[in-house]
């Protein structure tokens, strides 16, 4: 018989979320065959068997927070029977006995004053919510469940605690300058102090009632995840948008010449997007405060490029994974990794380590044709780009001698989102106009071979 353990994710992850098994006990098991799915705080991920027979027992339900290394299953051989559940003790005999004489009543002693209450015993919870409910003296009787069958889980400890840890810290209006006491007056006791008053909580955002013929879905663990990570940045960074229209004809003339050739040697299409990233890549080496996180009250500016892509999941949610170290490949290996982190995010191969160390980040909309996006920042990095549908439209071209005319070019938006705390507009607006002269004016076709 085999453990079937919480594996290590990522080298930041120390527990995980169990949301399903696909597997039931008494199923026969293949070796690397899916057995169950977990969820961390960065990415969902499905977890083959590593070994092969019958699933004999599950120990961590789906809900459940499992620390690394845990036990969730046994697996055994083929021919192995599921493990039965105890039987209950029979009981003793018991011998009847006469009742013993009535004892004189007592008066039950004063009740001591109401404590927080230490996590109920009766409810199913993971050590780690066991934990955050007693160190922070939380009643679990006044505690909502969003899991499984209603339970408990972290995040709803966690949204608890900083909800009262906002409402206990109200921000206080600058106070007007008092004149100093005359000396005198200095050893008069002063009076009482009013009761200080209750801080306000934030007013609760209105909830909908369904109707009758309504349809109620789920919000599933990433979509959760990421709109707590963008309301926070919002409240965190003060956003600028600043936009740039390119010409992208010299790519286009180079994507049409090639991409017959491209897709047979590649398996992939060739798009904008290597194309941009190649340029983006280039122009923070000239902008470096752009490919900058926040460190607290200083901005650590990073030597390596490490590009965060976004990834939609069938739109059930969207991540951002890695390619790193992309400020030192050229077109054809960036296309390579885009594609290989992009099949991974929707395959749910990724591991926690490939959403992490990113510098900068690029959102890729234009492929539904948009015309620009203001995108949230990625904390804690100072940017974020977005890239927007290019079409045929007419523009003013200039020859070498100067004359103007109108011809049909492929043309498109780069929208920046940017944090006004790293820098100001015109830095952001020089970034942009590089990007635009590398994709104007670079030989694509020498940078393609």
């Amino acid at each position: 018989m085999a453990d079937v353990t919480m594996p290590q994710l990522g080298e930041t992850v120390t527990e995980g979320t169990i949301t399903r098994w696909f597997k039931n006990v008494g199923d026969s098991v293949a070796m690397d065959e899916i057995l169950f799915e977990v969820s961390t705080d960065k990415v969902d991920s499905e977890v083959p068997s590593p070994v092969a027979g019958t699933l004999i027992e599950i120990l961590a339900n789906e809900g459940d927070v499992v620390e690394v290394g845990q036990v969730l299953a046994r697996v055994g051989s083929a021919d192995t029977a599921p493990a039965a559940a105890p039987a209950a003790p029979s009981p003793e005999p018991v011998t009847a006995a006469a009742p013993p004489p009535a004892a004189p009543p007592v008066e039950p002693p004063p009740e001591p004053p109401a404590a927080p209450a230490p996590p109920a015993e009766g409810l199913i919870l993971s050590p780690v919510v066991r934990r955050l409910i007693a160190d922070n003296g939380l009643d679990v009787n006044t505690l909502s469940g969003t899991g499984v069958g209603g339970r408990i889980t972290r995040a709803d400890v966690e949204r608890v605690i900083q909800s009262q840890a906002a409402g206990t810290t109200p921000s206080a209006a600058p106070a007007a300058p008092v004149a100093p006491p005359p000396a005198a007056a200095a050893a008069t006791p002063a009076p009482a102090a009013a009761p200080a008053a209750a801080p306000v909580a934030a007013p609760a955002a209105p909830i909908a009632a369904p109707g009758s013929r309504d349809e109620i879905v789920p919000i599933n663990n990433i979509r959760k995840r990421t709109g707590e990570h963008m309301v926070m940045s919002k409240s965190t960074s003060p956003h600028v948008l600043t936009a740039m229209e390119v010409d992208y004809e010299r790519v286009e003339h180079v994507r049409r010449a090639n991409k017959a050739g491209w897709k047979a040697e590649e398996g992939f299409s060739l798009t904008y997007l290597p194309f941009i990233v190649r340029a983006v890549v280039d122009a923070l080496r000239d902008f470096p405060h752009l490919n900058a996180s926040f460190g607290g009250d200083h901005l650590v500016v990073h030597d390596d490029v490490n590009l965060a892509v976004a990834v939609d999941i069938d739109f059930d949610g969207l991540l951002a994974p890695v390619v790193k170290g992309a400020g030192g490949k050229r077109l054809r290996q960036i296309a390579r990794d885009i594609v290989d982190v992009a099949a991974r995010t929707r395959t749910k191969q990724l591991t926690p380590d490939d959403l992490t160390g990113g510098t900068f980040t690029l959102t890729n909309a234009g492929q539904y044709g948009t015309m620009m996006q203001f995108p949230i920042i990625n904390q804690p990095q100072v940017a974020i780009l977005s890239t927007d549908g290019v079409k045929r439209k007419p523009v003013v071209v200039t020859d070498e001698f100067g004359n103007e005319s109108i011809a049909i070019h492929s043309v498109g938006v780069l929208a920046l989102a940017w944090d006004h705390r790293a820098f100001d507009g015109a830095y952001a607006a020089a970034f942009l106009q590089r990007i635009q002269e590398i994709i104007e004016t670079r030989d694509w076709e020498a940078e393609i071979h």
